[in-house]
């Protein structure tokens, strides 16, 4: 356990913070199965918001508490939970977090995890209420076939420690390179856990993908994931290739205002503005492939959008990707080559845009979105066609086209 999460071989240089929660109520995690739920129900556990206090306020059960908390346990055993990732995938790290659990925390956790077929899984039947109750044994026995507690450990017994009461975080680097679909909370013996986040990027199979219907190749769900940035003050750009529609202004990516703007704006003759700088997101595509339409959506930013956005891609082998993260994303402009041109954007709306690809027909690894001035973006949407299943379907009656990337990218994926 640290104190704050550190950077690991597999997170590379990110923080896991900033990628997806899998397990989010937000993105369809569910809870299927919880041993106990006397104070406070399990499902609190996988809420998007973060916990809150209500001091004088007390169920019938006892003292109300915005997480998951068992009952005092006077039986033999410990207390678990089993949840279904809402995006199936790559788990990178979790956060335990037991703020204002400052009497009533569990005081060790292990997580487990599974990738199961979904057609193996049993039905199982909607929780319902919870609260002042236990497991039926007779969901003991549905839960039972899923054979949970022989499932692989991501992070072992490992002690939790409080912060400060509102804040109390405790974060676990995960070392698998695995698809994981259910994960299980052990808590030793029993006690509260306020929020359980589950860091990690989605992996998609795409060999049954439909090659006759464009995908978004930098979803978050599938894999696609911020590589570098030029800022970040009020979002993280993995916001903006999340999950569903923007939920608010917080739901994107957001700069600070460039301090190099001039006192006076001017416009040239295409209504662009002129000034000197911009801001930039390079994204790691979930697959290589070929862009035909690209989405750039300013929801919620009605007065604080960019004046104007362009996209280019390129390839990179991951060693050419780690060597751009150390160099800040210097990379030479002849790499990138224009799939969207210098194009104007309004606020509050949705801008669907052809690619330049249509034409040029590139496979790209990866995409670079810069803005114009500064600003905000609240959803990215690169549309296409992976490359080793499609391809693209050129315009005029052309014949299907193959694409192929160059010696040696794809043992590196």
């Amino acid at each position: 356990m640290t104190d704050i999460p550190k950077e690991g071989k597999l997170t590379r240089f990110l923080d896991f913070t900033q990628l997806i929660d899998m397990a989010s109520e937000c993105v369809g995690g569910k809870v299927l199965f919880a041993t106990d739920d006397f104070f406070a129900p399990a499902e609190n556990l996988i809420k998007s918001n973060s916990p809150s206090f209500k001091e004088h306020e007390y169920t019938e059960f006892g003292k109300w508490m915005d997480g998951w908390e068992t009952r005092r346990k006077r039986i033999p055993g410990h207390d678990w939970c089993v949840i279904q990732l809402g995006i199936q995938g790559i788990i990178r790290g979790v956060d335990v977090d037991i703020s204002y659990f400052s009497g009533s925390y569990a005081p060790r956790m292990s997580i487990q995890a599974a990738n199961l077929n979904e057609e193996k899984v049993p039905g199982i039947p909607p929780r319902g209420v919870k609260t002042g109750g236990a497991a039926t044994p007779e969901e003991f026995g549905v839960i039972s076939e899923l054979k949970s507690d022989s499932w692989d450990y991501l992070v072992p017994m490992s002690e939790l420690k409080p912060g400060d009461p509102d804040s109390s975080h405790n974060y676990f680097l995960v070392n698998s390179q695995q698809r994981w679909t259910h994960i299980r909370l052990n808590i030793f013996p029993d006690g509260g856990v306020a929020r359980l986040r589950v860091y990690g990027t989605g992996q998609r199979d795409w060999t049954a993908s439909d090659s006759k219907e464009p995908v978004d190749l930098v979803a978050i769900a599938f894999g696609g994931v911020c590589v570098g940035f030029s800022n970040a003050h009020f979002g993280h750009p993995n916001n903006m290739i999340g999950v569903g529609n923007p939920k608010s202004m917080a739901d994107g990516w957001e700069t600070a205002r460039r301090l190099d703007r001039p006192p006076v704006l001017e416009e040239n003759e295409n209504g662009l503005l002129q000034v000197p700088g911009c801001e930039w997101a390079v994204f790691r595509l979930a697959h290589p492939g070929v862009i035909t339409q690209i989405e750039i959506d300013t929801k919620y930013f009605k007065g604080n959008s960019p004046d104007s956005c362009k996209v280019d891609g390129c390839v990179l082998t991951t060693q050419e990707e780690e060597d751009m993260v150390r160099n800040k994303w210097t990379l030479p402009d002849h790499k990138w080559k224009p799939l969207l041109p210098v194009t104007k954007l309004f606020p509050n709306q949705t801008h669907v845009l052809d690619s330049l690809t249509l034409e040029l027909q590139d496979v790209i690894t990866h995409a670079k979105l810069t803005i114009t001035p500064d600003g905000g973006i609240s959803r990215l949407r690169l549309k296409g066609f992976p490359s080793s299943i499609c391809l693209l379907r050129p315009l005029r009656e052309k014949p299907m086209l193959r694409f192929t990337l160059k010696a040696g990218f794809k043992a590196n994926l």
